[in-house]
């Protein structure tokens, strides 16, 4: 019982954690930047923004691994991301292409939490973890 209410208490917490992550580093970017000298139009995020969600995400990734089974950590941290993303997208964007950004965004999420939290779950069971 006292596992259940740990999963999902961490299942929850990291989801909501995911989407702070979003949210703090990217949803409240709402335009693209033109360049006034070349006319060439960038964003709507900038590198450091982007960056900065990535390691956020690598570190709750990590923290999710540690102390639950990456089977969890994955599909909620990829499904709570990926979802936040694509709301925000889908609502901006008049051409339909937020929805291959938002597989993109799949992938990487859940490739980036595979390896993250698979790596932190098995330092934590060879340093003498519990196997969850």
């Amino acid at each position: 019982m006292i596992k259940t209410m740990r999963t999902l208490l961490g299942g929850l917490l990291l989801a909501a954690a995911t989407v702070g992550a979003w949210w703090a580093w990217l949803g409240w970017e709402t335009g693209y930047t033109v360049d006034p000298e070349t006319g060439e139009r960038t964003g709507p995020y900038a590198v450091w923004q982007v960056a900065g969600c990535v390691l956020t995400l690598a570190l709750l990734a990590a923290v999710g691994g540690w102390w639950l089974n990456p089977w969890l950590v994955v599909p909620v941290m990829t499904v709570a991301f990926t979802a936040a993303w694509s709301v925000h997208a889908a609502s901006t964007d008049a051409t339909g292409l937020w929805a291959v950004g938002a597989v993109l965004v799949l992938i990487g999420t859940a490739a980036g939490t595979t390896v993250v939290s698979l790596a932190s779950w098995l330092v934590h069971r060879r340093t003498g973890g519990s196997a969850t």
